[in-house]
C-alpha cells in the first residue's frame, strides 16, 4: 500500500535539508504511541535508526537502514527501509523528498508498506495516513520563515 502527503514549506531545499536532524525527528514523533529513539546515525546511505514504540502493555523495536541519499539540482532524497519492524509491519520503505519550487519547496512523503497480511494492511492505512498528518504543521513551524 503506498501513502504520499506534501508540505508546502517558505524555505530552500538546502534549509530542509540542514533541518533533518535528530532534533526533528524526535518532534515529528506523534503522542501515541510513545516514541523512545533508541540510535539516530543520520540521512546518509548506511545510517541506521532505531527506536522503540510503546503501547503501554508491550513494546516493538523498529529499526529502519537508509539504504539511499542524494543531492541533485532542485531535490534533496533519502530512503529509509525497515530492517527490523514491529509485529503489524511486514514492508517499510519511506522515501524523503525535499523538491525545489520557485518560492520555497515540498516535503514529500512517499511510503510503501505491507502488513502481515492484506487485512492488516487496509486496517494500517488510515492510522499511518493520520501519523504522517501530523507532521504536516510541525513542517510549517519550522520551515516557514519570517
Amino acid at each position: 500500500m503506498k501513502i504520499t502527503i506534501e508540505t508546502w514549506v517558505n524555505s530552500s531545499v538546502h534549509q530542509v535539508k540542514a533541518g533533518f536532524n535528530e532534533s526533528l525527528f524526535k518532534k515529528l514523533s506523534p503522542p501515541f504511541p510513545p516514541v523512545e529513539l533508541l540510535r539516530f546515525d543520520g540521512s546518509k546511505t548506511g545510517d541506521l535508526v532505531s527506536l522503540e514504540l510503546n503501547f503501554i502493555f508491550f513494546k516493538q523495536k523498529w529499526t529502519s537502514e537508509i539504504t539511499e541519499d542524494g543531492l541533485v539540482e532542485g531535490e534533496f532524497f533519502f530512503v529509509d527501509e525497515g530492517i527490523e519492524l514491529p509485529f503489524f509491519l511486514k514492508k517499510w520503505k519511506h522515501r524523503h523528498r525535499v523538491i525545489q519550487k520557485q518560492s520555497g519547496a515540498v516535503i514529500r512523503d512517499e511510503i510503501t508498506y505491507a502488513g502481515p497480511n492484506h487485512f492488516m494492511t487496509l486496517l494500517l492505512y488510515p492510522a499511518l495516513y493520520l501519523q504522517f498528518l501530523y507532521r504536516k504543521p510541525i513542517y510549517k513551524k519550522l520551515f516557514n520563515k519570517g
